[in-house]
């Protein structure tokens, strides 16, 4: 019997993934290259009702002002909690490129590869004394004045001896320096051990962009993000808020800004607050 390609008969081996068969351990089950390669939509958890809005009111301006890599849409309360929607901006691990193609290494899907995300503005300092916090538990904007004995800028020449930050060589896991604490943040995703593929999802995140994901219940996920605040200055180190206050008098940078990193407890490399080494042949 002739074989198909001696009477002029094209044979394409297909090798195609059983929709049955189970993705292996700790891979996220997709089915094609997608949206998910790019990005993740989450709900995060911000805070309980019962602390106040006072207080809500900074943890969710603290949360809201990382905007580099997160896009934050709507809030929303629920079962005594404040909770965000976000877009997590950080690929997956599996994806790899070449020019216009994409494959899950993973899987072994290819194709296109996904689109950029395309992301849209997220202004929080709108020149002046205009700001966009978070006021009553919803996005504002305020005017936000200098008082006329301000205090400095953190930055700026007359501070650098007043904060121990202002010219440290401190650093996040991806070595970007200065300002670190303002750079990298803790969020609790919520996941349930029953949203297997959103878990999935989020420990298939590229590090160190997303990593040190842990399970603290069975209701979310504590994961440590690089996303930097967009109240920081043009130099990167500077906070806008810094030395402002809300109109009734509240500081409008939020309170856990004020908050120094205990000692010896997860500081980023270049701290001022890590130990210094003593040098050797010294006592």
């Amino acid at each position: 019997m002739p074989k198909l390609e001696d009477v002029g008969v094209t044979v394409v081996n297909t090798v195609k993934r059983s929709a049955r068969q189970p993705a292996p351990p700790g891979v996220p089950p997709c089915r094609h290259l997608g949206a998910q390669c790019r990005s993740l939509r989450v709900t995060l958890r911000i805070g309980e009702l019962a602390e106040g809005a006072a207080s809500l009111d900074h943890e969710a301006t603290w949360l809201l002002g990382h905007t580099q890599q997160i896009d934050f849409l709507e809030l929303w309360e629920g079962e005594g909690d404040l909770y965000v929607e976000a877009v997590l901006n950080v690929g997956c691990k599996y994806l790899r490129e070449d020019g216009g193609l994409g494959q899950c290494l993973a899987h072994g899907y290819q194709g296109p590869a996904p689109r950029p995300v395309r992301r849209q503005p997220q202004p929080l300092q709108l020149g002046g004394d205009r700001f966009v916090v978070v006021e009553d538990r919803g996005n504002v904007v305020r005017r936000l004045p200098m008082p006329a004995r301000s205090l400095p800028v953190l930055g700026s020449a007359a501070v650098i001896g007043e904060n121990p930050c202002a010219s440290a060589q401190c650093r996040t896991a991806d070595n970007a320096r200065k300002a670190a604490c303002c750079r990298d943040l803790q969020v609790e995703v919520m996941c349930t051990r029953g949203q297997r593929r959103l878990e999935a999802l989020v420990r298939s995140r590229r590090s160190p962009y997303l990593c040190k994901i842990e399970r603290p219940g069975d209701y979310s996920l504590e994961v440590e993000m690089i996303s930097a605040c967009g109240y920081l200055g043009p130099d990167g180190v500077a906070c806008s808020l810094h030395g402002r206050q809300r109109a009734d008098g509240r500081t409008a940078k939020p309170d856990l800004c004020f908050e120094w990193p205990p000692k010896n407890r997860g500081l980023h490399p270049g701290c001022v607050f890590a130990p210094r080494r003593r040098r050797a042949g010294r006592s």
